[in-house]
C-alpha cells in the first residue's frame, strides 16, 4: 500500500471540502477542517478528524488568512494542505509560505501558480509550448494609441483583459474604433479596483465561440497525461453555469489533437498535478484563454467518464508518485453533465442565504451530487452560494439528458430559493438538447425569458 500522509489540513468550505475529505478518508489520511465562526455548524468540520476556527465570518480573515491557516498546521501536524479550489489555491504566496514551513501544498509550484496566473506572461508561455493563442497584443498595451495600433492590426471586434483577470472582471469589447477609448478606460479603471493592478492587453473578440476545457495532470517525474474535454459554453456574466464532457462538438481526432498538444506543453513546462487549459473553439480551431492552476468546480464530470480520481491523483503527485495511468490507459465512455445549484433566485440570480429546511438530493444509478447541504443547515451570506452540483452520466448524451431530467424532477431543496428551475427550463429548450449553444446563448436566453 502506498504511503501518502498522515494528516491534510484542507484549506477550504463547502463542497470541495467534502469531496476532498472523502478522497483522504478512502487513501487512509487523517483530515483537519479549518473554519469561520460562520461555519462552525458545516458539515465539512463535522467529517473531519480535527477541526480548527481561523477567524470571523468575512473570508479575508478566515479562508484567507495566511498566518491562521498554517498555525492550524502546525497545531495540528498537518504534514500537507490542500486549497481546492478559489481562496488561497493560485496564491503563490501561501505555495512558498508551505514550502519554508516544510508543508508539502497539494498543487503545482508557486513559479507555475505565477506564470499562469498572469494572462501576458501564461500566452507568451504556453505560445512558446505550441499551444495555439488568440491573436492579439504580444504582452501589455502601453497606452491608448498603442491600443489602436493592435486592434487596426487584427480587427474589430477586440476584447480589451485584465492581465490579473478572473471571473469576468477588468473585460470590455470594442466593437469599433469608436468605442475602443471608452473600453480602454473602464478595462483598466474595473482591473484596478478589482486586481490592484490596472495593466491589460487585447485579444480579437470570436463572436461565436465555445468555452471548451482539457483537463490535464502531470507528476514530478516528467510524466503527464490528458483526460479528455469539459464543454463549459452555457455561462452567466462569465461564470459557468452547466459543464457537460465531452463536448457536443468535439470528435475523438480533434479530442487527441489538442489533448496531445496540452499534454506535451505541461511536459515540457515540467508542470506537476492537476491543471485545465482554457480554450476558445471556433471554426473547428482551438485558442487558449488561460490555464487554471488547481482543481475545477467541474472535475466530476471528467472523474466519472474516465474513471480517474483527480482528488485522489493531486494527492499521490503531491506525495511524490508517477501519474496511476498513463495516455494509452484513459478511455473515455459515455456522457457527463453537471449543474451548479446555487441558493440564488432562478430569474434575476440574487443570492438567497438561510435556512435549508427540507433537503432531498437525487440518487440512482450514474447520479452524484457533490453537497456540504443538509436539511437544517443555514447557508451563511458571506461566500458562494453554491448548494451543491448534481452530476449525473449516461451510456450517450441523450441517455444522459433523460437522466439529468428525471433527476431535476427528483432533487427537492425547501427553505431558500434555487437555481434548479432554470435548469428544468434549459432542458426544455431545443438547442441545449441537440447541443446548439455557444458562450453567449445562455445570457441571450435569459434576456428573452425574464
Amino acid at each position: 500500500m502506498k504511503k501518502y500522509f498522515n494528516k491534510v489540513l484542507i484549506a477550504n468550505r463547502g463542497e470541495i471540502a467534502v469531496r476532498i475529505q472523502r478522497a483522504c478518508k478512502e487513501l487512509g489520511i487523517q483530515t483537519v477542517a479549518v473554519h469561520s465562526t460562520a461555519d462552525s455548524d458545516a458539515m465539512h468540520v463535522k467529517l473531519a478528524d480535527e477541526s480548527v476556527c481561523v477567524g470571523p465570518p468575512q473570508a479575508v480573515n478566515s479562508y484567507l488568512n495566511i498566518p491562521a491557516i498554517i498555525s492550524a498546521c502546525e497545531i495540528t501536524g498537518a504534514e500537507a494542505v490542500h486549497p481546492g479550489y478559489g481562496f488561497l489555491s493560485e496564491n503563490a504566496h501561501f505555495a512558498e509560505i508551505l514550502e519554508a514551513h516544510n508543508i508539502t501544498f497539494i498543487g503545482p509550484t508557486s513559479e507555475h501558480i505565477n506564470i499562469m496566473g498572469d494572462k501576458i506572461t501564461a500566452k507568451e508561455t504556453v505560445s512558446n509550448l505550441g499551444i495555439p493563442v488568440v491573436p492579439g497584443s504580444n504582452g501589455k498595451i502601453e497606452d491608448l494609441n498603442h491600443a489602436k495600433k493592435i486592434a487596426k492590426d487584427i480587427g474589430f471586434p477586440v476584447l480589451i483583459k485584465a492581465s490579473s483577470g478572473g471571473g469576468g472582471k477588468g473585460m470590455k469589447i470594442a466593437k469599433s474604433q469608436n468605442e475602443l477609448e471608452e473600453a480602454f478606460n473602464m478595462a483598466k479603471i474595473e482591473a484596478k479596483a478589482s486586481f490592484g493592478d490596472d495593466t491589460v492587453y487585447i485579444e480579437k473578440y470570436l463572436e461565436t465561440p465555445r468555452h471548451i476545457e482539457i483537463q490535464i495532470l502531470g507528476d514530478k517525474n516528467g510524466n503527464a497525461i490528458h483526460l479528455g474535454e469539459r464543454d463549459c459554453s452555457l455561462q452567466r456574466r462569465n461564470q459557468k453555469v452547466l459543464e457537460e464532457a465531452t463536448s457536443p462538438v468535439i470528435d475523438a481526432l480533434k479530442r487527441e489533437e489538442i489533448g496531445e498538444i496540452a499534454s506535451s506543453a505541461i511536459s515540457k513546462l515540467g508542470y506537476h498535478g492537476a491543471g485545465t487549459i482554457e480554450f476558445l473553439y471556433e471554426d473547428n480551431k482551438f485558442y487558449f484563454i488561460e490555464m487554471n492552476t488547481r482543481l475545477q468546480v467541474e472535475h466530476p464530470i471528467t472523474e466519472i467518464i474516465t474513471d480517474c480520481d483527480l482528488v485522489k491523483e493531486q494527492i499521490s503527485i503531491a506525495a511524490g508518485y508517477n501519474l496511476s495511468k498513463k495516455q494509452a490507459d484513459v478511455v473515455i465512455k459515455g456522457h457527463a453533465i453537471e449543474c451548479r445549484i446555487n441558493a440564488e433566485n432562478p430569474k434575476t440570480f440574487i443570492p438567497s442565504p438561510g435556512k435549508i429546511t427540507a433537503y432531498h438530493p437525487a440518487g440512482g444509478p450514474g447520479v452524484r451530487v457533490d453537497s456540504g447541504a443538509y436539511s437544517g443547515y443555514t447557508i451563511p451570506p458571506y461566500y458562494d452560494s453554491m448548494i451543491g452540483k448534481l452530476i449525473v452520466f449516461g451510456n450517450n448524451r441523450r441517455d444522459c439528458i433523460d437522466k439529468l431530467n428525471r433527476t431535476l424532477d427528483e432533487f427537492v431543496i425547501e427553505g431558500v430559493e434555487t437555481t434548479l428551475p432554470l435548469f428544468k427550463d434549459l432542458l426544455k429548450n431545443e438547442d441545449i438538447i441537440s447541443g446548439n449553444y455557444n458562450i453567449h446563448w445562455l445570457e441571450n436566453y435569459l434576456e428573452n425569458h425574464p
